[in-house]
């Protein structure tokens, strides 16, 4: 279970957020059996999910971010809910590359930067809301920032991490969120830039013991903020076998019939997590005959 924490400074004019997300990263290379650069670019998209779902503001609302950029690999997807509870998938778990000039994951490598990261908010109306910005490093966090500048015009500042263990195990992971609102004055906007000059990255501070809460405090250093609120977040998929009813209907009577007289059982699995679905012909043709109703 991770810990996510908000932080309001005195004034209301800028919000923070950080979150503890190892449980959650852990439970996607647990997962996806994902090689070390995937584990640290899905679990960065991940956690930049899982607080902007806990920003939303109802119950049923959704986010979804991916990621394509060109990199080996492929698409990556985090779905969050409005309580920051996240899944994701990658097209290509397994990934190896030298570590970068930095001596770090290379995960611009492996996400590649000839491409775009779209964000799509499902807020319960006829269509959801869309938007797509073209990548700036493929490291997410830079690509994140800049989607909230762009599309949503809210200056922000993102910092994501995971560093994960020689064995592939998940060491620490967890990101902030720094959304500076339209009416801070100038003042305000020179503190928080003074504060990120001496933050260490998150990993360091989460390895040095620092909780979320005392995260949001430290880059709210000197804007008197107060703890806003806190939420439990996880690695949660929503799939069910009735979900995989309708994804099944959706293909249409034609194909239904097909894969019935087969006269094999189908299995789905469920990309999120793995969770297989199986169905005998029998089961098959009653759904071609709930589709004709």
């Amino acid at each position: 279970m991770g810990i996510l924490k908000r932080a309001i400074a005195k004034d209301a004019s800028v919000v923070a957020s950080a979150v503890d997300a190892t449980d959650i990263v852990a439970e996607i290379e647990r997962i996806h059996k994902t090689s070390a650069v995937v584990t640290a670019a899905l679990g960065r998209l991940s956690i930049a999910a899982c607080m902007m779902g806990y920003d939303l503001k109802n119950e049923k609302d959704t986010v979804t971010l991916r990621v394509k950029g060109g990199g080996p690999a492929g698409m990556l997807v985090a779905v969050a809910d409005s309580h920051g509870n996240v899944k994701a998938d990658v097209d290509q778990p397994v990934v190896e590359l030298p570590l970068n000039a930095k001596g770090k994951l290379d995960v611009g490598g492996a996400v590649g930067t000839d491409g775009t990261l779209s964000v799509v908010k499902d807020l319960g109306m006829k269509e959801p809301y869309v938007g797509v910005v073209p990548l700036v490093s493929g490291e997410i966090a830079e690509d994140v920032a800049q989607y909230f500048a762009t599309s949503e015009q809210t200056p922000t500042v993102c910092g994501l991490g995971v560093l994960v263990n020689p064995d592939l195990t998940v060491n620490v992971a967890g990101g902030f969120l720094i959304e500076v609102l339209p009416f801070a004055s100038d003042a305000c906007i020179d503190t928080i830039e003074n504060n990120l000059k001496n933050l260490p990255p998150v990993t360091t501070m989460m390895s040095q013991g620092m909780t979320p809460d005392q995260i949001t405090l430290r880059l709210l250093d000197g804007l008197e903020p107060n703890l806003l609120d806190e939420g439990e977040v996880k690695y949660q998929c929503d799939c069910s076998r009735e979900r995989t009813e309708r994804v099944l209907k959706a293909l249409g009577n034609t194909e239904l019939s097909k894969l019935a007289e087969e006269g094999e059982p189908i299995t789905v699995n469920c990309h999120f997590c793995g969770k297989e679905y199986k169905f005998t012909p029998d089961e098959l043709q009653k759904l071609c005959s709930e589709e004709e109703e």
